[in-house]
């Protein structure tokens, strides 16, 4: 029984002694050998102009676009396109019932023309004939009492000289006296034709011929709203109704829009848009391919739902390969930071405590977390506003995971673990 005790005790100690020998070994391994190097790619972080680009979604529109709505109510007699059609300013697209329009501006025109003929009946026959035989009366007038006259003077002059008894010379003035009235008479029947009569009944018989013109007109009008005519030149997008139906003036008959040429609507936020001007280089990318153009509006106010600005980019579009309606891309090229401090993108990190953070590569071998303030990013360079200083090692590849003041090896693009250690990129 004792030495059973005693063996049991003695295996106690063993596994003792195993335990308290193997725990140096351990903390050597951990302490006293060397901290293996991770392998990192770096890159200079230097000073370089930057270009601050924007980018948003949008949604594409039609620079021009045309509901043509009719002026009149009628059945459609026919229609000369069909949807997807490329139509000119001006073309004829479709024409409405218009037989009772017609007859109404036969008749005006009848009308017109009767009352250009009395016009010019009144100004070139009427009036002259009566003007002539007015200058006539007023001629004959003044014969008879020059006639008158000379009798007068003459029995006057037999009076004097007792030849002539005084009754005949009496009634010569008499005689006289009324061929002077009707002397006057014919002058001031004259004078009436000339400055009142005539120009009366001209202005009577023009006003007349004007009336029936612009009712001439009127009609011709209103036959010319059967015709339905493109006012763009661009593609026919829709066509709701069929031949016969009943165009009304409360619908489009036909649409029209021009995708020569698109405008891309974004809604950018207010800090962003701040840097936005008219004119400044854009591009639109979308399912179409991507073409370049210029920002053209820049809202003035600000959308108090949404707290963004709305922004048009509009460019040509080459085939028209981009299609309105659909979502794009816009990228705005708002201006030009030089002397800025740039890095590659691929060396941003996310702070735990929040923020951004990037790994440099220290003199003495370590990554040095530095937290650091991003300003524009471009493509895939960004641009530090603080943080970090031109000419510092910036790890690009390698640096997830990486503790401050980890140990690191810098290695070429493409060199693996076990290569030698590069020099620090300058």
């Amino acid at each position: 029984m004792k030495s059973t005790t005693e063996r049991l005790l003695a295996l106690a100690c063993l596994l003792l002694l195993a335990g308290c020998s193997g725990k140096p070994k351990t903390e050597g391994d951990a302490g006293g050998e060397s901290q293996p190097a991770t392998p990192v790619q770096v890159a200079t972080a230097k000073r370089d102009a930057i270009q601050h680009i924007i980018t948003a979604e949008a949604i594409l529109y039609p620079v021009k676009q045309a509901s043509i709505v009719p002026k009149i109510s009628a059945p459609v007699q026919r229609f000369l396109v069909q949807r997807g059609d490329h139509v000119r300013e001006g073309q004829l697209l479709a024409v409405l019932e218009n037989r009772d329009l017609a007859a109404a501006a036969q008749e005006s025109k009848d009308l017109y023309q009767q009352a250009q003929a009395a016009y010019q009946t009144t100004s070139a026959a009427t009036m002259p004939e009566d003007l002539t035989k007015a200058q006539t009366d007023v001629q004959s007038a003044r014969q008879t009492l020059d006639a008158a006259t000379k009798v007068y003077e003459n029995r006057q002059t037999l009076l004097r000289e007792g030849a002539l008894a005084q009754k005949l010379v009496d009634d010569a003035k008499v005689a006289m006296v009324q061929a002077q009235s009707q002397f006057e008479t014919a002058q001031q029947h004259l004078k009436s034709l000339q400055t009142v009569a005539r120009p009366e009944q001209l202005k009577s018989a023009q006003a007349q011929m004007e009336a029936a013109k612009a009712h001439y007109q009127s009609a011709e009008a209103q036959l010319s709203y059967a015709e339905v005519r493109s006012p763009i030149t661009g593609v026919v997008s829709d066509r709701p109704l069929n031949v016969g139906e009943m165009a009304s003036t409360g619908s489009a008959v036909i649409s029209v829009v021009d995708i020569y040429r698109v405008v891309a609507r974004a809604n950018v936020p207010v800090h962003e848009a701040a840097a936005i001007q008219t004119g400044r280089p854009a591009t639109i990318s979308g399912p179409g391919g991507e073409v370049s153009g210029r920002v053209t509006v820049v809202s003035p106010a600000v959308d108090p739902n949404t707290t963004t600005v709305e922004i048009w980019v509009e460019a040509p579009n080459p085939g028209e390969r981009l299609k309105p309606g659909v979502t794009v891309q816009i990228s705005i090229n708002a201006n030009e930071i030089e002397n800025a401090i740039v890095v590659p993108a691929a060396a941003l990190l996310s702070s735990e405590e929040g923020g951004d953070k990037v790994m440099v590569a220290g003199p003495d071998s370590l990554a040095h977390e530095r937290k650091i303030q991003v300003g524009v990013r471009s493509g895939d360079e960004v641009q530090i506003l603080s943080g970090i200083n031109a000419g510092d090692q910036v790890i690009t590849d390698g640096a997830l995971g990486l503790d401050d003041k980890a140990k690191i090896q810098i290695t070429k693009p493409g060199a693996g673990s076990g290569d030698k250690k590069d020099e620090p990129e300058k």
